[in-house]
């Protein structure tokens, strides 16, 4: 699915449909705003908030929210975890990321479970139209996305996959042909685009931004 239209889902059918909402961001501000919004939507049968991943389980578990509209990063946890989490607890749950810095490509919001993915820049209007079309069933991704996470040069996406893989600074350095001094070059360039500190945290932000699969 493509650019939301709210319009689309004035009449008719499934569209009377009354939806549970849970929201899960960590930002107060934020947290209240969407919170507020989605209150005052005449389809939102009930409007939840979660400031953590175990907080959104407990709810989840408890009121099998429609669809959870879910932040890219919640403080030092991933969304894309939390909708792992919230699917296996809550299958009928439908989950819509949200990011207003960060992105994720469409394979790897679909890998986690996801339905869709929005900015937070997006009109109020088509945050709530998104949230609806979910937690009806449908998606929502933006056709044409622009690749996602930081540029990388051909030869760090090399270094990058031979580090997903477990491969030693040695090791990579015999595969690719390249000296371990060049190496590990390469890997502290990666270090920094990813804004990470070590090769698990590049690889687990790498996955999550849908560089590696």
């Amino acid at each position: 699915m493509a650019d939301v239209n709210p319009a689309r889902l004035a009449t008719g059918g499934s569209a009377d449909r009354k939806l549970r909402v849970l929201v899960v961001d960590d930002h107060e501000v934020v947290h209240w705003g969407l919170r507020l919004m989605l209150g005052e939507q005449p389809w939102v049968e009930r409007c939840l908030s979660a400031r953590n991943a175990d907080e959104a389980a407990q709810l989840a578990a408890r009121y099998e929210p429609h669809v959870a509209l879910v932040d890219l990063f919640v403080g030092q946890e991933s969304g894309a975890d939390i909708c792992e989490r919230l699917r296996s607890l809550s299958p009928r749950t439908n989950v819509l990321m949200i990011s207003g810095a960060g992105r994720i490509s469409p394979n790897a919001a679909r890998a986690a479970g996801a339905a869709g993915f929005i900015s937070k820049d997006w009109p109020a209007a088509d945050i709530a139209g998104a949230v609806r079309m979910v937690g009806l069933g449908m998606t929502v991704f933006r056709p044409h996305e622009a690749p996602t996470g930081p540029p990388l040069s051909e030869r760090e996406r090399e270094v990058l996959e031979a580090i997903a893989s477990g491969a030693t600074n040695r090791e990579i350095a015999g595969s690719l042909y390249l000296s371990p001094h060049t190496v590990k070059e390469h890997t502290s360039s990666l270090y920094r685009k990813l804004g990470v500190r070590n090769r698990a945290e590049a690889v687990q932000k790498a996955q999550r931004l849908g560089l590696i699969s």
